[in-house]
């Protein structure tokens, strides 16, 4: 047992001289040289190491800023100084206390100065998976102590893990995907006869994935093989709640580590007020700090130290994982001056990355240089959950039902709220919310419309693993029911959906429609990087059409979508703002030539995507 201890503690960085029982963490484990930023926090956890005398040798550009001890002799934090001059080695600190020395060895690792870090725009197409429900890569990984896997307990761990979702990048390279945003990857142990926690949101240690999923070493690597397919990583991140079971719970370090420590106090789940400036200052902290859930105790990010260590953690996933992205979860239940600090603090150690927040509400309020909020946020992209809501309504699932395009058309008109409309993730569904396709569908005339519309309006898009395939699940059949495993991520599965053989005809009519759209995407600097010009449809004058346009200096693409279930005429003449003298456009989907002069007639619920063809 001993000499697995020290082998750990080597891999984390971490070297003790001796074998100790005085120091039982270390965190972050190790760090680098040569970051922008020359401070960091180490926070040191061990029986009454809070007592100690520390000591560091003398290391050229490293030197000691202060030592703050806890409120808990169990912790110590210090705060080093890591200027331009420190190379990367070993640095040596020397704990003394009454019962003896102790010393450890802490490494500062040379920057790697690989891929990552790049960052998401709308030239990306996001695949969002939760790594338990995608695929089964490594069996070995499945149990954890007491915890066993049971696929047919919709809230139980089903296996899923890092070695399914590398096994399948082809596949989903294949579709066009260009970045990955996995649910919570990091340790979720807690117990799961009382919790289930296959969802990755209850986080019980900051610097290690879920061994469930695999290793530290494995999340790596899949995002190396990710990179070198041309696919980024976005890291679901968590900083207003932990896991009931996490590691510090049982021995805090503050009296106010913790909102409310003193017991259980659920969150009014209210966001509104965070922005209402009619809202008194109670009804504001009833909703940042209250308790997500008995399971998920309230962070205090007011506490220094708890927000330093908070940002460090973010930092140190993104130099040691070389991560592309961050996707905040419940952003507005943080402490707002806590967020706008780890923010800036991120963007400037990495300029070109990205982090999208979940706010459900008041999104224009949130984004960075926002013209409705005078203090900034920081945060470049939102979570347009207006245009979500507005797409379950634009595209019922009713029978011969038209699809009212004007919904869609008045959310974007709106667009002037936001400092960035181009920095907005557009999404259909999630892993929150009832999936997009239902059960009772025979016909993809809904689906067609609203993935051309996902893929070619403003903003950064983002599917749901299985859309493609169409996955169905109710929010009202529980949370489970909107992460079913992937058909095929098993090997005992009977039906394989990964494998064109094994779908359904209009799962392949699905698959093959998005994933044209998707390739041609790419390929379009009109639609990812274009302006967005759109006409209001009138459907006082039975007109069901939307017609918008993406155009850069040297490229103008043309969007037609009858929401009718019965055929619609244009004229190209109301369009002139955008075709000019062009006289013809190619259609994307059926690659015919379309004359841009005269009427258009659009058969129901029809589609063009037409690249206008230069005169």
């Amino acid at each position: 047992m001993r000499n697995l201890f020290l082998i750990l503690i080597l891999i984390s960085g971490i070297r003790y001289t001796g074998f100790s029982e005085t120091i039982s963490r270390v965190e972050p484990p190790f760090w680098w040289a040569g970051m922008k930023s020359q401070d960091l926090q180490i926070m040191v956890y061990g029986k009454d190491i809070g007592t100690a005398e520390v000591k560091m040798n003398s290391y050229p550009g490293v030197t000691i800023k202060r030592i703050v001890k806890a409120e808990n002799p169990n912790y110590l934090f210090i705060y080093l100084e890591i200027n331009k001059a420190a190379k990367p080695g070993e640095i040596r600190f020397t704990f003394k206390t009454e019962s003896g020395k102790t010393e450890i060895g802490y490494n500062l690792l040379p920057r790697s100065g690989s891929s990552g870090a790049q960052g998401f725009s709308s030239k990306d197409l996001l695949y969002l998976i939760m790594p338990d429900r995608f695929a089964n890569g490594d069996p070995k990984n499945d149990n954890w102590g007491k915890d066993t896997i049971d696929r047919f307990v919709q809230d139980a761990r089903h296996g899923g893990d890092f070695a399914g979702i590398e096994n399948h990048l082809d596949y989903i390279a294949d579709l066009g995907v260009t970045a990955l945003w996995l649910n919570p990857v990091l340790e979720n142990k807690m117990p799961e006869e009382k919790y289930r926690s296959y969802h990755g949101y209850a986080t019980t240690d900051y610097y290690k994935v879920d061994k469930r999923l695999g290793s530290n070493e494995d999340y790596c690597r899949l995002i190396s093989a990710s990179h070198k397919k041309g696919i980024k990583m976005v890291m679901d991140m968590i900083f207003n709640h932990c896991g009931s079971y996490h590691w510090w719970m049982n021995d805090l370090p503050f009296k106010d580590w913790l909102n409310h420590q003193e017991g259980y106090v659920q969150t009014t789940h209210n966001s509104f007020v965070i922005a209402d400036i009619h809202a008194p200052a109670s009804e504001k902290s009833a909703m940042t700090d209250g308790w997500f859930s008995e399971a998920m105790p309230d962070l205090n990010q007011r506490n220094p130290l708890l927000a330093d260590y908070l940002i460090q953690n973010s930092i140190w996933w993104i130099e040691y994982a070389r991560i592309d992205g961050i996707r905040h979860d419940t952003h507005p239940y943080v402490d707002f001056n806590f967020l706008s600090k780890w923010c800036k603090r991120v963007m400037e150690e990495y300029p070109d990355f990205n982090i999208v927040g979940e706010s459900w509400f008041t999104l224009p309020w949130w984004q960075a240089d926002s013209r409705v909020n005078p203090s900034s946020t920081y945060l470049k992209t939102v979570m347009d959950f207006n245009l979500y809501k507005s797409m379950e309504q634009t595209f019922p699932y009713i029978n011969n039902a038209d699809f009212h395009l004007r919904n869609l058309y008045e959310i974007i008109t709106q667009d002037y709220l936001y400092s960035n409309p181009d920095n907005i993730l557009v999404f259909l569904d999630n892993h929150d919310v009832s999936r997009f396709n239902k059960k009772e569908e025979t016909d993809l005339a809904r689906y067609k419309q609203a993935i051309t519309f996902l893929l070619t309006t403003r903003g950064i898009p983002q599917l749901y693993y299985g859309t493609e395939i169409l996955l169905t699940g109710e929010k009202s059949e529980g949370d489970g029911a909107l992460r079913k495993d992937f058909p095929g991520g098993w090997k005992e599965d009977c039906i394989n959906a990964f494998l064109p053989d094994n779908r359904s005809d209009l799962q392949n009519e699905a698959y093959t429609f998005l994933r044209k759209i998707a390739g041609w995407r790419r390929t379009s600097k009109a639609v990812t990087e274009g302006r967005l010009i759109h006409y209001a449809p009138d459907e006082t004058r039975d007109n069901f059409c939307y017609v918008y346009a993406r155009i850069t200096d040297d490229q103008k693409v043309l969007v037609i979508l009858n929401g009718s279930s019965k055929p619609q005429t244009i004229s190209f003449e109301r369009y002139y703002d955008v075709i000019g003298d062009s006289v013809s456009g190619k259609d994307v989907i059926t690659d015919c030539i379309i004359p841009l002069k005269g009427d258009l007639k659009i058969q129901p619920k029809g589609i063009y995507i037409l690249e206008i063809e230069k005169k």
